[in-house]
Order: C-alpha cells, then structure tokens, then sequence
C-alpha cells in the first residue's frame, strides 16, 4: 500500500504500462484526461510530428479551429458578445467521433456562408464609402466651378504674376458669352484647361500640395475644403478625416502627372461635370444609388449578425470539444502501435493512491464501449526519478507556487512549501506589524475569497489576476499583520490605552530637567509594547535593541529548523555520509557560534543589569573578539563567570567542522567505491538500465518486473518498451571533491552573511513605523490640532481622504510588497539553501481542465 498523500512530501508515484485496444482509445485518453492523474510518456521520440499515427486527425482539428477564430473574429468586429466558457466547462460531456465529424461539416458550411456575407458585406460598403464621397465631391466642387466662372478677378489677385502663368492664359482668351459678348462664363473646355477632383486624407493634404507645386512648378490652380464627417474605412472601421480637392491646369501631360500623384498619396479621384445641370443629376444620381446600397447593406448585416448570433450560442462548446479532442489525439501520438494485436501501449506517471480511480476510469469506458478485451494497467517498478507530485488544494496552492517558483522539490524530499505557509507570512508581518494596515489588508482578501466564485468567472487583469491568485497569503499576511502589531502596539502609527501603563511619572517635575519614568511595583503590562514608550524620547533606541535583537532570534530558529530538514532528507534517503559529512558538522558549526549568539542575547535580556550596578555588554564586540582574541574577556565587558573558556571551546568546535565537512564526504565514497570495484560488482553511479521485460531482482538494489494485474493473459508478451532511464557518469573523485570544497566555504561564509540577512526583519519595521507616523502627522494628524471647531472638522474632512488614499498606495501597496518581496528572499536563500536541492520534475498530467486554464477561450 501507498502510505497517504501529504503535504510534507510529494506523492508516492508509480509508472503504468497501459493496452487498451485500438477502437477506444480515444475514449480511454479521452476519459483520463477528465480525471487528470495521469502523464503520459512520449514512446516516439525520434519519429517527427508528421510522421506519427494521428498527424491526419490533429490536422483535420487544426482546420476546424482555424474556422472557429475565424468566427470569433467576426463576432469580435461585429461586437456581437459570446457565451462564456465557464459555462460549458464543467457539463461539457466527451463527445463521439461522428458528432466531431458532424462538427467538422458544419464549421465547414458556416465558414463559407460567414465569408460570403462577409465579402458582399465588405464590397457594398466600400461601394458606400465611394458613393458618400463622390457626393461630397460633387458638392464641394460645384462651389469651386461657380466661384471659377464668376470670380475670375478674385482668383487672379490671389497669385502674384510671375506664380500664376495659368490664370494668364486665362485672362488672355476672348470672353465671350453665348449672345457674343464680353463674359466670364467661357468653358475650360474651350480655354484648354483641365481639372481634377476627388478625396485625400487631411493628415497629407500638406505633402500633396508641396510635391504638386514642385513638381508643376506652379502651373496649377487647387482649391480644397474639408469634409466635415470623418469616412469609416470599411477594412479597418477606422475614422479618417479627409478633404475634397479640385486641381486645374493646362495640358493632357500636366494632368495625368497630377492623377499619378494624387493615386501615390491614396487619393481617390471622381468624375465632376462643369455643367451645373448636369453636376444636380449626378448628385441625384449618386443619391439614389446611395439609397439603394444602404438598404442592402443593412440586410446584408443583419442577415450575418444573425448567423453570428446563432453561433456566438454554441462557439465556446465548440472551441472547448475541438481543444480537447485535439490533445487527446496529441496523447495518443504519444503511445506506440502494436499493428499485430491492434492495440495501442502507453506508459503514464501516476499517483500511486490514484490507481484505483484511474482503473475504474478504465472499466467504465470498457462497459460503455461493450469490448470483452478489458484494457491492462500494469504497474512497473523503475529506478527512473519519478516526477514531483504535491497535492495542493486552494488554500496551499498559492505557497507551493511561491516554493516552485524557486525550484520544484526533488521526489519524496521535505516540501519547503509546509512551514512556509506559517513562516512566510509571519517573517513578513514581523516586517509589516501594525493593526490597522494588516485589518485592510486581511479585508481586501476577505472580500476576494467572498466572491471567489463570481471573480473566477470574470476575465481580470494581470495584476489584479496575481492578487486574486494570492488571496490566501493575503489573508494569512494580514491576520499575522495584526497579531505582531498588537506586540509592537501599533495601530496606524497610534498606540493602544486599554491596558494602563507599567511606567509611572513624577508627581513634581523640576524646571528644565528630563523626567525619567520609573516601574510600577507589582504591575507589568499584560502584552506587547507599553504605549507609554510610543511618547518616550528613548523611543527609537529601545525599540531599535529590541527589535535587531529579535530579528536575531527569529533568523536563527527559522535557519536552525530549515537546517535540521536535512537530516531528514537525509535519513529518508538512506544517505548516512550526509548525516555525518554534512548534516552534524554544519549544525555544530551553526550553534557554537550563532547560536551561542543567540543564547547570550536571551541571557542579556534576563538579567536585571540595574540591580547587579553594572553597564549591560555590547554582544556585537563580544562575538568580534571571539575570534579576533579568543580567550581573553574584559572585566568591564563581561556577561558571566567563565565566558572566555566557554568561547574558546565553542570556537575549537566549530573550527574542528570544517575539515569534517571538507574530506569525510569524499574520501569516505572514494572507498566505497573501490571496495565495491574490488568486489567485482557495478560501480556507484554507473550506468544502469531497466527493461519492462526483466523480472526478480537486480544488481545494486534496482528492480525489474510487474504486479499480479500483467502476469495473466497475452498482455504479457506486448510489454516490449524500455524503459529509458536516466543514466549516471562514472565516480570521480575530483569532482565530488570539488563540489564538497564548494558547499563547506558556502555553508561557513552563509551562516555569517544569512544571520546578518535577518536584519533586514529590523530595518523595514522600523523605515513601515516611521513612514506611518510621518504620513499621520503631515495629514490627519495636523487637522486635530486647528484650534476653530468649523476649520478642524472641515480640515479633517479633506485631510482624512489624503491619509486614507496614501495609507492604502503607499503603506499597504508599496510597503507591501517590499516587504513580501523580503520575506521571499528570507525563504528562497536564507533557509531553503539548508536543505532544499529543488532539481525535480514537475508532475504535468494530461489535463483538460489545465488545458483549459493555460489557453482560456475567453
């Protein structure tokens, strides 16, 4: 039997060969990826994607999914809203292969009823687009022909001679009107000048114009107006502001150079007659038309928002059924093909405790399917490292995340992500200790795992997505926020009276003189800081001692226990050199130095130093001149009889582990090594292979063979697959000797830099108090002070919304995050380093429902 899945250790896995017969393996695949335990080997990896079983299948899918975007993509543009997938997810039953086949037709139908709505949609509404600016056009020139033909003289004054050769020609040619006199009505026709009209964007009107001056040297006439309506281009529902031209000149040649130029700048050109007669029936004409394609045009949209109306219904059951039904044909190129038996071999990681389920999952899909031939799970034993399974659920999945992002835990090694569940926020409220920013902390994730149901559901943002994912730490973070403010008795930077005070004052106190406050005889205060010390001028110094001395003490348990995790890890995998090499010198190195410290700093606390009349010793120059003058103690600096003796052993002690930790690792496998060469048998480490096939026993320890389940039928003979397993290097000594030297100078450097680490507990407590009791004074906290009743409530009105929004940016967001950040660091490198190898690999089990959460169709 498996032992129970827990927290503290990864699951016991086990690695399954499975024959399941060709016509329901897509069923079976199907199945295990609803129940999600199991990961599946890939038995064909040197054979490419194109060549494997399945390739016909999985293209075919790949087609069908490419119309599904292509629909959502047009629901998109048609801001037609889809049925979200949360609710298809769950009720979403496996579907069968000829409902797929139906799907596949019918996408199929869809897409080219969609694309050719789509296209006359487009078409007609280009041909709209054309239409409204033909009219515009045709209303804007009409202005230009007739201020042309009747303002002559204005438009000559506006060019000065030598710039406007046109207008010359012009004023040259006999005016004459149709009764024979002298008129301005003379056509462009008969004057030999030609014109151009038509539609540019706003944004190039002013390039347009420099490279027609240049370019015609200024033997032109232009005249613009801008469109007052912006045009919505039809392939991009863009608004582009554009504007109405009419360009005359002289000549054919200058005329086809100003087309040219106008269609390089994506001007549209349009056809105008002078004659304003024949100008209103091309505007009636253009009307009419304009009627005409506005009618179909709306047909036409509503016709295809319908038929995206009608798909938008089903489309995430759709993209769900096509997801799934690709991966699962993905897995089965996974497996290999017995063509002789027809029947398909996978071998699969699986949680031990899982197999159960996973045989039932099995049955069913027998049963259903009505086969005689029941699909084998044969359970094989390996030496091949299993992958790392931890059972999490929602409250300590956001922990395991913060543990795996550092490294995931090695099969069956101590999970860090246990104690960091307590530790992790407690290091981070020690840092973060006030009452009333842990309260808002606490209730904003309250608030998240209120409506945890509704938020999952709705799309968020990325930061706000990381919150709610760690909605739980929050929670610890802020309740522990407010048990360690109620120590330091700090609540928004204010102090708790609900207790009285262990310190007394005076009742005379002297002109000019500091008063010093003395203990109350028989009282102490019930828990935490005395708010009487909030006042105190030595504030800052008392807190300072207490708190660097504390973070000290809190640093040394939370390295002293991560330390003795090793001895466990050690103990589990039978590694007695690592007990003895590593686990025993280190500790001892560890405690005859810091914790000494640590004892000494317990010590100091406990003695009354004012009744003894002597001067507490510094314990920072007392662990310097430990090393630096072991043996010898000042009287003046002494904390008790024997100190230097006692120093002197504790540092040949730990002097003593350092060449412990250096050669005995190596030497000691070096040995073992030769003997077993001497011996006759398999080196340590060397390469060692296992086979489906091999039964009993084998050399060093290392087993072959398959339970009860495999050892009747023909199932048996189908079991042709090695393993693969890993394969280790020859024993060197030199390197094992080099990583040994490696690890003792990190280990000896780390316990003095790691405990220094912890200060950092000290220093962003004081810099979170500090910066709360400014921001309380520059704001709320000066309102109080305003002697007028009418100015103090109307200044605490105003002041009060600048301390609430700075508490919630400033202190509880940004100080935070520092904060957590810190106490990551504190968890990552200060004592995860003690025992944690964290080189294993990730249990990733054929999912849908992790497929579904990696790639949301939403």
């Amino acid at each position: 039997m498996a032992p129970k899945d827990t927290f503290f250790r990864s699951s016991d896995m086990s690695l399954t060969q499975l024959y399941i017969a060709n016509e329901i393996g897509r069923e079976v695949v199907s199945a295990l990826g609803e129940l999600g335990q199991v990961q599946f080997r890939d038995l064909n990896p040197d054979t490419n994607a194109f060549q494997r079983t399945f390739t016909k299948e999985i293209r075919r899918l790949d087609n069908v999914e490419r119309q599904l975007r292509y629909f959502h993509a047009q629901m998109d543009k048609a801001a037609i809203p889809m049925r979200s997938s949360s609710e298809f997810s769950d009720t979403l039953a496996a579907p069968l292969a000829s409902e797929i086949d139906e799907l596949a037709d019918r996408s199929e139908s869809l897409e080219q009823r969609i694309a050719s709505l789509n296209d006359s949609y487009e078409t007609l509404k280009k041909r709209e687009v054309e239409l409204t600016e033909w009219r515009w056009v045709l209303r804007e020139a009409g202005g230009f022909f007739d201020r042309a033909h009747t303002q002559t003289e204005e438009i000559r004054q506006s060019f000065d001679n030598d710039e406007a050769p046109l207008l010359r020609d012009v004023e040259q040619q006999p005016h004459r009107g149709q009764n024979g006199d002298t008129q301005g009505q003379q056509s462009f026709l008969e004057m030999n000048i030609g014109f151009v009209a038509g539609v540019i964007p706003r944004d190039r009107i002013g390039a347009f114009e420099r490279i027609l001056w240049r370019t015609l040297r200024g033997n032109l006439y232009m005249n613009q107006s801008e469109i007052p309506e912006p045009i919505i281009d039809p392939t991009t529902n863009e608004e582009i502001h554009k504007n109405v031209f009419v360009i005359f000149a002289h000549g054919k040649n200058i005329i086809a150079k100003i087309r040219k130029i106008s269609e390089s700048l994506s001007a549209s050109l349009y056809s105008v007659d002078e004659n304003s007669e024949l100008r209103r029936d091309q505007i009636h004409e253009v009307n009419t038309r304009l009627g005409d394609v506005g009618n179909v045009l709306r047909n036409t949209k509503n016709t295809l928002d319908a038929e995206l109306t009608q798909i938008a219904r089903s489309l995430a059951a759709w993209m769900i059924i096509v997801k799934k039904e690709k991966a699962v044909y993905d897995t089965l190129n996974r497996c290999s093909y017995d063509q002789a038996r027809k029947t398909l071999i996978a071998e699969a990681w699986c949680p031990t405790n899982s197999l159960p389920s996973i045989k039932s999952t099995l049955q069913d899909v027998n049963d259903r399917a009505g086969l005689s031939v029941p699909t084998i799970i044969n359970q094989i034993r390996t030496n091949k490292t299993p992958p790392t399974y931890m059972r999490t659920n929602k409250f300590t999945e956001g922990f395991q995340t913060i543990v795996n992002a550092y490294g995931i835990p090695k099969y069956s090694e101590v999970n860090p992500g246990l104690y960091t569940v307590v530790t992790f926020p407690f290091l981070f409220a020690v840092m973060f200790g006030d009452v009333g920013h842990g309260f808002l902390m606490f209730l904003c994730a309250a608030c998240m795992i209120f409506w945890e149901r509704k938020l999952l559901k709705t799309k968020l943002d990325e930061l706000t997505y990381m919150a709610f994912y760690g909605r739980y730490i929050m929670l610890m973070m802020g309740l522990f926020s407010m048990y360690t403010g109620l120590i330091y008795n700090d609540i928004f930077s204010k102090a708790f009276t609900v207790f009285p005070s262990q310190w007394q004052w005076p009742e005379t106190i002297p002109k000019g003189q500091a008063v010093e406050a003395s203990l109350t005889d028989g009282y102490r205060f019930p828990f935490g800081l005395d708010w009487n010390w909030h006042e105190a001028e030595n504030s800052l110094l008392f807190s300072n001692s207490l708190k660097m001395k504390m973070s000290i003490v809190l640093g040394w348990s939370h390295m002293t226990y991560a330390l003795c995790l090793q001895y466990i890890n050690a103990r589990h995998f039978k590694s007695k050199v690592d007990i003895i090499g590593n686990f025993i010198p280190g500790l001892i190195f560890f405690q005859s130095i810091f914790g000494y410290l640590v004892v000494t700093i317990i010590y100091k606390w406990s003695v009354d130093w004012a009744a003894k009349g002597q001067s507490p010793p510094g314990l920072l120059n007392m662990l310097i001149f430990m090393f630096l003058s072991p043996g010898s103690v000042a009287v003046e600096e002494q904390l008790y009889p024997g100190q230097a003796g006692v120093q002197v052993v504790l540092l040949l002690l730990a002097v003593i582990q350092v060449p412990i930790m250096l050669f005995f690792k190596p030497f000691y496998l070096r040995r073992e090594h030769n003997r077993a060469r001497a011996l006759g048998y398999r080196g340590l480490g060397e390469n060692s292979r296992v086979s489906a096939l091999d039964d009993g026993d084998m050399d060093g320890g290392t087993h072959g063979g398959r339970d009860s389940m495999a050892s009747e039928g023909e199932g048996v003979a189908m079991i042709a697959q090695d393993l693969g397993d890993e394969e280790h290097e020859e024993f060197e000594f030199s390197e094992v000797m080099i990583h040994q030297v490696i690890h003792t100078i990190e280990f000896c450097l780390n316990c003095i830099s790691h405990t220094a680490s912890y200060l950092r507990l000290w220093a962003l407590s004081l810099a979170h108090q500090q910066l709360s009791i400014v921001l309380w004074k520059m704001t709320i906290g000066g309102a109080f002070e305003q002697e007028s009743p009418t100015l103090r409530v109307i200044m605490i009105i105003v002041t009060f919304y600048m301390w609430f929004t700075l508490t919630i940016a400033v202190l509880c967001v940004m100080e935070g995050t520092s904060a957590m950040l810190h106490s990551l660091r504190l968890h990552w490198v200060e004592a995860m380093s003690k025992h944690f190898m964290g080189d294993g690999m990730p249990f990733a089990p054929f999912s849908f429902k992790t497929l579904l959460e990696e790639e949301p169709i939403d």
